[in-house]
């Protein structure tokens, strides 16, 4: 984390005082790098430091502090100057690098390197004074020596590994379905298509931000009581049916004219997909990828799955303008479609992790020989 903050913090100003393209790429390149880093690293975090109960609920949290942050950049990207957010956008990065220092080490990871006693005092920090640690600390410590066992694999290992074969469909598949929903595209280009449906881009805009906090609040005070599952498919089933309605109003509209019912149709849509991939698609494939995965596969795996993660979202929004350009309803009809076959893999693939804690999530996921 302190890699990636610092990462940030250059790569911010960097934006804030490029005069050329070559230092605003540079400062673009620091910035993926950091953003890569940290949208794995502070899951696992989160979900190594909480309570079995309160697990889901703590670690979608992340995702309602990046919501809010797209929120306040979408409001205050109306006045403000492209350069003046970049510098703005440094300050959080900054307050996290110092918080770090404030903060204890994962217990696991301290379990992993033989560090018992500052592991048994770093539960109780987290627990509470009052709490008895002394089983969660031995569970801990069986789970690790167990899966010290078994060396610690490579990229290439994982493909070869028969129990981490179905952890990597499920964690690869949940990245691919996530950004294949078109959410990146939409967000991206949110702008563009609002205005090209005669709606006013500040107001569309102000709209995809307003929703954004109260879907991710929902969702924190529910995920722990109604499930991962629950949620995935909720959140697919309702991105399928938006994404049907935008490609449907792209699919009416006559070349040339600004239809009533095409518009909307397709701030609908839009609202409708920002909203429904807010409470389940958006966050919770990060928050079982921070779940499933034994610490011996753990850095691997969650490397390999960050960067498809990431790689998938160029693809998409590589390649929207081009699908675009041959079929605007065609591309969300696809988009559609991928959200359908989304509802299958969640309900035949993905496990439910709600109330159990990682130790029990792994062991029923990956038997060590």
């Amino acid at each position: 984390m302190w890699i990636s903050d610092v990462c940030c913090i250059f790569g911010w100003l960097a934006v804030a005082f490029a005069h050329d393209t070559m230092l605003l790429t540079i400062g673009r390149l620091f910035l993926g790098f950091g953003v890569g880093l940290i949208s794995y690293v502070v899951p696992v975090y989160i979900a190594e430091i909480t309570p079995k109960t309160f697990r889901g609920g703590f670690s979608f949290t992340n995702q309602l502090l990046q919501c809010l942050g797209i929120s306040l950049m979408f409001f205050t990207g109306n006045f403000f100057h492209w350069r003046t957010l970049a510098l703005l956008s440094a300050i959080p990065c900054a307050m996290q690098l110092i918080g770090l220092f404030f903060i204890p080490e994962s217990p696991r990871w301290l379990a992993m390197y033989g560090r018992d006693q500052e592991l048994e005092v770093t539960l109780t920090r987290l627990r509470g004074e009052n709490f008895d640690i002394l089983e969660e600390a031995a569970e801990i410590r069986k789970t690790v020596e167990i899966s010290r066992r078994e060396s610690q694999s490579g990229i290439k290992d994982l493909f070869h590994m028969r129990n981490a074969q179905p952890l990597i469909i499920i964690g690869l598949g949940l990245m691919l379905v996530q950004q294949f929903s078109g959410s990146a595209a939409i967000s991206a280009y949110a702008a563009s298509i609002f205005d090209k449906a005669g709606f006013p881009i500040n107001i569309g805009t102000t709209i995809l931000a307003a929703v954004l906090v109260p879907q991710s609040i929902v969702v924190i005070l529910t995920v722990d009581r109604w499930g991962r599952r629950p949620l995935l498919l909720l959140s697919s089933i309702g991105v399928c049916i938006c994404s049907f309605l935008i490609g449907l109003s792209y699919y009416l509209q006559k070349p040339g004219e600004v239809q009533t019912i095409c518009s909307i149709l397709l701030i609908v849509g839009i609202i409708g997909h920002v909203s429904f991939f807010c409470i389940g698609l958006g966050g919770l494939p990060w928050v079982i990828m921070s779940e499933i995965f034994p610490v011996n596969v753990k850095v691997t795996a969650g490397s390999l799955v960050t960067v498809s993660s990431w790689f998938f979202s160029w693809v998409i929004i590589y390649s929207f303008n081009f699908t675009m350009q041959w079929s605007a309803s065609g591309t969300y009809f696809i988009f559609s479609g991928v959200s359908l076959v989304t509802i299958i893999f969640i309900w035949i693939l993905v496990p439910e992790t709600k109330g159990r804690t990682l130790e029990e999530i792994q062991a029923s996921l990956f038997r060590f020989s």
